[in-house]
């Protein structure tokens, strides 16, 4: 099975001369296609950084990480925005934009995409709403929407033009169990079906068994 994620001794620093503060250090790592992997630990020890990373939302600095393929240490503008358009991001607070309906928030993420210019990319969001259960809030505002109905928007959101990878950073922090679970399990089920990998960063004890493999991390350490 090949992997979509590789990491070799990877460090990351934060600041620069004497304040400079090592936050990952040695990390390594595979994570395979279609697997759906639960990343664990204590709050601060380097999780988010970790995902930041392996989404191209911050620069590697130090040792290899290879994101489907393409080396995103020394990566150029061009071959970033490649690869971030292969990866969905669901984060803890959602971020969608509230003056616009759940629709036009997913919406948002097919303009990204040449390959759906010539698509009533309208339909396809609509239609991607009606799969996590929203149909019959399209023209919402996310304002009017509950905790979980904004969640599911952002699975949508992240799912809508079929990537490669999700990555989910405590999509489950701000709902209760069955709501929480719920979520996951329909991100789950849709990755499962479109055969996206996902790595979820959570310290939600109830969705643990929903994982594939579970990784620790403390103090910018992979634990075994």
């Amino acid at each position: 099975m090949p992997s979509v994620i590789s990491i070799h001794n990877l460090n990351h620093y934060f600041g620069k001369g004497d304040l400079q503060k090592q936050v990952l250090f040695s990390i390594n790592l595979e994570i395979y296609s279609g697997e759906i992997v639960i990343l664990t630990g204590p709050s601060g020890s380097g999780k988010t950084t970790l995902l930041s990373l392996m989404g191209g939302l911050r620069l590697a600095q130090e040792g290899s990480l290879k994101i489907l393929g393409q080396e995103m240490n020394g990566a150029n503008k061009k071959q970033l925005t490649q690869i971030r358009q292969q990866i969905g991001y669901i984060f803890q607070a959602h971020n969608l934009l509230t003056f616009l309906t759940a629709q036009q928030n997913v919406r948002m993420a097919l303009e990204l995409h040449d390959s759906y210019l010539n698509e009533n990319i309208n339909t396809v969001a609509a239609e991607m709403l009606t799969t996590v259960g929203l149909g019959n809030r399209v023209d919402y505002y996310a304002d009017h929407l509950s905790g979980g109905q904004k969640q599911r928007v952002a699975i949508a959101r992240a799912l809508v033009s079929r990537p490669s990878i999700i990555l989910a950073d405590e999509p489950t922090a701000a709902l209760d169990k069955k709501s929480g679970r719920g979520v996951v399990e329909l991100m789950e089920q849709l990755a499962k079906e479109q055969g996206c990998t996902i790595l979820l960063v959570t310290h939600d004890n109830r969705i643990l068994d929903l994982a594939d493999r579970i990784i620790y991390m403390e103090d910018g350490r992979l634990v075994d």
